[in-house]
């Protein structure tokens, strides 16, 4: 019987040092699947990479819509656009002798573009004579580019 139970426990033992031998990762494996990992990054980034890129021109897109309002309330309010020297900070602060200013036409701000950079306004505009032009310069952030523009088609 005492045979029996150390014939037992050897089994057990041996049994387990097996299964401990066994449940372990080669570095082949662990390579292979780093190799898996590598290929799916590199064929998945780059997709997220140009969503993220189309997500800051619609962001740029809207900004300039509601810049836009702001500015056409400054007009109807006060007869005229803000001037290119007064900028668009004529729609958080009233500029001198406008006694129609009933700002801030914006509540939190002029924003910037989502690249980081100021929007450019111009009044009278290059490209609307009779109005402005309002842009940003986009995500290579040089003029004539890529821009974002209120004179193109959206």
């Amino acid at each position: 019987m005492r045979r029996l139970a150390m014939m037992t426990l050897k089994n057990r033992k041996n049994a387990l040092k097996n299964r401990t031998n066994h449940s372990a990762f080669t570095l082949i494996e662990l390579l292979l699947v780093l190799v898996i990992l590598a290929v799916l990054a590199a064929v998945v980034v780059p997709k997220f990479t140009a969503r993220t890129e189309q997500a800051r021109t619609t962001a740029a897109k809207t900004d300039l819509s509601n810049l836009e309002t702001a500015i056409d309330a400054f007009e109807i309010d006060n007869g005229r656009y803000p001037t290119t020297e007064e900028g668009l900070g004529a729609l958080i602060t009233a500029p001198a002798g406008l006694d129609n200013w009933r700002g801030p036409y914006i509540k939190r701000g002029v924003p910037n573009d989502p690249w980081g950079k100021p929007y450019l306004y111009q009044q009278p505009g290059t490209n609307n004579t009779s109005g402005f032009d309002l842009y940003s310069t986009g995500p290579d952030k040089r003029e004539g580019t890529d821009d974002v523009t209120n004179w193109t088609q959206r």
